[in-house]
């Protein structure tokens, strides 16, 4: 096969409309009558919180290339131009899809549930004059409402937030005509309203939403004036954090400044109510320097994310999935003393499955016990309130030797991240901030312990945060090992991220930004040697992102050797599978269901001697040439053996699974005739219930 061939533009899916793909997948969870009633409801937020996000950080970018004539440089070689017109059709196609399931499908649901949205045409005469006083006590006072003419310019418009544009007519109170104004709705007040007891339907779940309360009673923001119509929008900004780390004096400071700053970046989307007038888009599309294809008129509530309310207020659990608690392995039942039991044996966490409380309770037992001289962590993502930092600092105010990475460009979580390296700053913590020009993304922990008068080390290495939220609703694996290979690679990984110099050549671990990259590249090239050598060749990878082309063009070369390529991608995914003579040994799918599948796991067949590796990397650009990550073997035998379980049962679901066709859009699995129906998610939620009836 001519290797030049693989570089074809038609061989690459675009990232960009991969990633909308993956959102036309969650949606069909939201359009899912087999799924729980709230639970699609939550589907349908999360789809809105997701083109939130890539509208921020991607359509964003794309609009600064397009401005500054960027040429196309992706492998797919499309344009800048071209992909902004793409996404927002896709996008207006993947919105219009949004309102139709809520207004026609989930809120008429929903009332039958006695879960209801009451409309102002539909509120009694009671519930009028309640709300009513709601709005004069508590939205009244806080609002600001911003007539517009030459003297008064229109007013900064806050990233996502909700806004009124408001028709008018007549004289305001210095004699001057007002045809235009603007209120703006605070990030304090609630978007929806609960009416009390006595005012709710008898399942006491009766909603209104802020946006109908300000609508309702504009008039009493403009006195001596006639409304001719108010007309919720909002806007997205460029939420892309850049700070020039070469030139900066002080990352805390200069992320600080940025993160005020980005509020009101460019413009890149607005939102309008479905019935606003041309008049007025146009207007606002002027004022926000944006064009008809940069708008979405919506036929509900612009802000859909914050119906999320409905799921976590309303304990219906019947329209919930049924809940579970997560296990803990019967060793761990078994050994009260952990460090005790991991001299003996590695142990694999699966979470949620398993409790993530087994890693808290590490953290804990370091920080409260005396033996313990030394504890290092890397921290990405966790929660402000979280219990790591709690047991972090007690270790720190101890006396112990703490250091934390902390991730100040962790995005979105910057503000978060800042506050919580103040804090352990303050307890008597090393803390360290990353490396310039790299994000520190992996996930470790080591703890260093006097034993006898050595010193052992315990080490925790995962594909996901320290974040105890995130841990009930994303699938993570996590190491617990004293390995002295892989334990003395995690200390020389500490060194390097602390003191940035080099050190020796790692025993197990593989870390980006050094050798991951080539070490899959040499073992995906070592199961096409194989497979021309006859042998049997065999890769499965389960990802969120596939998008790096080098290691694309490598499974290519693999599959044409012969080599059985199985891709569990989440999300976006730039191979393009089933490619004549390219790539027709490669299967794609993708797992969308009750959790968010989050772990990143290699699997080579290695001609018998299987290699399993988990990471905190996808195989991404960023992740193996711009980030600190860490890929880390399974060396257990039973541990090993379980993982491969667990890829097996992902590569057998046909419940949530959808295959990539070489069109770029996937087709949902179905149980074929006979065939039993299989979910992953379901079958391991199973295997928890059975371990819990055995202990």
């Amino acid at each position: 096969m001519d290797t030049a061939n693989l570089k074809l533009p038609d061989h690459y899916i675009n990232r960009e409309l991969s990633a909308l793909e993956f959102n036309r997948r969650v949606m069909q969870q939201a359009a899912d009558s087999n799924v729980p009633l709230l639970e699609r409801l939550k589907f349908l937020c999360i789809v809105s919180t997701n083109l939130d996000e890539f509208f921020e950080i991607r359509v964003s970018g794309l609009k600064q290339r397009a401005e500054a004539g960027s040429v196309p440089t992706g492998p797919d070689m499309l344009t800048p131009q071209r992909l902004i017109r793409e996404i927002a059709q896709i996008t207006r196609d993947i919105v219009t899809q949004q309102y139709r399931l809520l207004n026609e499908e989930l809120i008429p649901a929903m009332s039958r549930e006695g879960i209801r949205f009451i409309r102002r045409d539909d509120w009694t005469d009671v519930q009028r004059e309640w709300l009513k006083r709601y709005f004069e006590e508590q939205v009244e006072p806080t609002l600001s409402p911003i007539s517009l003419d030459p003297a008064r310019p229109f007013p900064r418009i806050l990233n996502k937030s909700l806004n009124f544009i408001v028709g008018l007519e007549g004289i305001h109170a210095f004699g001057r005509p007002c045809a235009r104004a603007i209120v703006q709705a605070p990030r304090s007040l609630p978007r929806l309203i609960r009416l009390p007891q006595h005012l709710a339907g008898p399942d006491k779940n009766d909603f209104v939403f802020l946006s109908s309360v300000i609508h309702a009673f504009v008039d009493a923001l403009f006195v001596g004036m006639e409304i001719t119509g108010c007309y919720q929008f909002r806007v997205t900004r460029n939420s892309d954090l850049y700070v020039d780390e070469e030139e900066m004096e002080n990352l805390m400071r200069a992320l600080e400044g940025q993160l005020a700053a980005n509020r009101y970046g460019a413009a890149v989307r607005l939102e309008v109510a479905f019935r606003c007038p041309d008049e007025l888009t146009g207007y606002l599309l002027d004022v926000f320097e944006l064009d008809e294809n940069d708008m979405y008129q919506v036929e509900g509530p612009v802000n859909l994310d914050r119906l999320m309310t409905v799921y976590s207020e309303c304990e219906r659990y019947d329209l919930k999935y049924p809940p579970f608690t997560s296990g803990a392995q019967n060793c761990l039942r078994n050994n009260p003393d952990i460090f005790s039991l991991l001299r003996k044996q590695d142990v694999l966490l699966h979470h949620p499955f398993e409790s993530f409380g087994t890693v808290l309770e590490l953290v804990k037992a370091a920080a409260q016990d005396p033996a313990v001289v030394a504890i290092k962590m890397t921290l990405y993502r966790t929660i402000p309130d979280s219990r790591i930092v709690d047991y972090l600092v007690e270790g720190a105010s101890a006396g112990k030797e703490v250091t934390v990475l902390v991730e100040l460009r962790a995005r979105f979580d910057e503000a978060t991240n800042i506050s919580l390296a103040n804090r352990l700053q303050e307890a008597g913590a090393h803390v360290v901030y990353g490396i310039v020009g790299f994000k520190t993304h992996c996930k470790l922990t080591l703890i260093v312990r006097r034993e006898q008068g050595k010193l052992t080390r315990y080490v925790h290495l995962g594909t996901g945060n320290y974040h105890p939220e995130t841990t009930r609703m994303y699938t993570d694996y996590g190491l617990l090992t004293t390995n002295q290979e892989i334990s003395d690679d995690v200390h020389q990984v500490f060194l390097q991220l602390t003191s940035m110099m080099q050190t020796p050549p790692l025993n197990r671990l593989l870390q980006a930004p050094f050798q991951l990259h080539e070490n899959l590249l040499a073992m995906i090239d070592r199961e096409a040697a194989s497979a021309r050598a006859g042998g049997n060749g065999h890769i499965v990878a389960k990802l969120n992102a596939l998008v790096e082309p080098e290691i694309i063009r490598a499974l290519y070369k693999a599959s044409s050797a012969g080599v059985l390529v199985d891709l569990i991608v989440r999300g976006i995914c730039c191979l393009r599978p089933g490619v004549p003579g390219i790539s027709d040994n490669i299967r794609v799918r993708s797992i969308v269901g009750r959790f968010l599948e989050h772990s990143r796991i290699y699997y080579f067949y290695a001609n018998g001697d299987e290699e399993v590796f988990c990471s905190s990397a996808d195989w991404m650009d960023r992740n193996v040439f711009r980030r600190v990550e860490i890929a880390f073997p399974i060396l257990d035998s039973e541990s090993k053996a379980r993982l491969i379980g667990d890829l097996d049962l992902y590569l057998s679901d046909n419940t949530n699974a959808w295959h990539l066709l070489p069109d770029g859009s996937y087709r949902r699995l179905s149980p074929r005739a006979g065939e039993r129906p299989l979910s992953a998610h379901d079958s391991l939620l199973q295997k928890l219930a059975e371990n819990r009836q055995v202990a």
